[in-house]
C-alpha cells in the first residue's frame, strides 16, 4: 500500500510539532529544576522519555491515518467499522503500554514520557484555532 501526500504531509506537521513540544518540555523541566532542585529532576531520563514519549504520539498519529486511508478506499461499511475499531485497540494498547513503561524502567522519566502525548492534540487545535485549517 502507497502512503498517500496528505499522510505523510500531516504526520510530518504532527512529528515536527510535538518534537517541537517535547523541547519547550525539556526546557520547561530544566527551568523548574534550576528553582526547585529537589522537586523537579532534570537528567537523561527526561530528555529520553520526551523523545521516546514524541515518537510513540507520532507514530500513533501515523497509523491513524494509514487506517483512516485503507478504510477510505473501502465500500463495505462493516468491514470500514472493523478495521477502525480494531486500529482504536491496537493504538490505545500501544500508548497504555508505553505510558506504564515510561513510569516502570528507571532509565525514563514518566512524566515527560507521558506529557509528550498532548502535544499532536494541541498542536491540532492550535492550528484549527489560527485558521490554518480551511473548511472545503
Amino acid at each position: 500500500m502507497q502512503i498517500q501526500p496528505a499522510v505523510k504531509k500531516e504526520t510530518a506537521y504532527i512529528a515536527g510539532s510535538t518534537i517541537a513540544g517535547t523541547c519547550v518540555m525539556i526546557l520547561a523541566f530544566w527551568a523548574l529544576h534550576q528553582f526547585m532542585p529537589d522537586t523537579v529532576p532534570f537528567d537523561y531520563k527526561v530528555i529520553l522519555g520526551g523523545i521516546l514519549g514524541s515518537a510513540v504520539a507520532a507514530g500513533n498519529f501515523f497509523f491513524m491515518g494509514l487506517t483512516v486511508q485503507k478504510i477510505a478506499n473501502t465500500d463495505n461499511q462493516d468491514e470500514a467499522y472493523k478495521s477502525m475499531k480494531a486500529s482504536y485497540r491496537f493504538r490505545t494498547l500501544t500508548q497504555l503500554l508505553w505510558v506504564v513503561l515510561a513510569m516502570v524502567l528507571p532509565v525514563l522519566n514518566g512524566a515527560a514520557g507521558g506529557i509528550s502525548f498532548f502535544f499532536p492534540s494541541l498542536c491540532i487545535k492550535a492550528r484549527s484555532i489560527l485558521g490554518m485549517i480551511k473548511a472545503k
